[in-house]
């Protein structure tokens, strides 16, 4: 089995945003194709942009804190599920669709 080096994490809010919105090779959402829209439209907003992004099996969240995190981690913010537009928003935990955005 070949071995896999884990993906380095953004030290903080604005390094992460910076490698998600440039698809800096091999950090979260490099390869994700329908990630970049949503990314761009995620930091337009200002109360996001505050927010540290974390993709991750096809979703984009939004973390109060960059890493590192607390253990156990703090997941409470809605998410965006990563597909073509309309996008659907879920509430964390019971993961509620709240609604849809295109």
């Amino acid at each position: 089995m070949q071995d896999r080096m884990p993906m380095p994490e953004a030290p903080d809010v604005e390094t992460a945003w910076t490698w998600l919105l440039e698809r800096r090779p091999l950090t979260r959402g490099c390869f994700d194709d329908t990630l970049p829209p949503i990314a761009a439209a995620a930091y337009a907003n200002p109360v996001l942009r505050h927010l540290f992004p974390f993709h991750t099996h096809g979703t984009l969240k939004f973390l109060r804190d960059a890493p590192p995190w607390h253990e156990p981690a703090i997941n409470d913010l809605p998410y965006v599920v990563l597909s073509d537009p309309p996008y659907s928003v879920h509430t964390a935990g019971d993961a509620r669709c709240l609604g849809r955005a295109e």
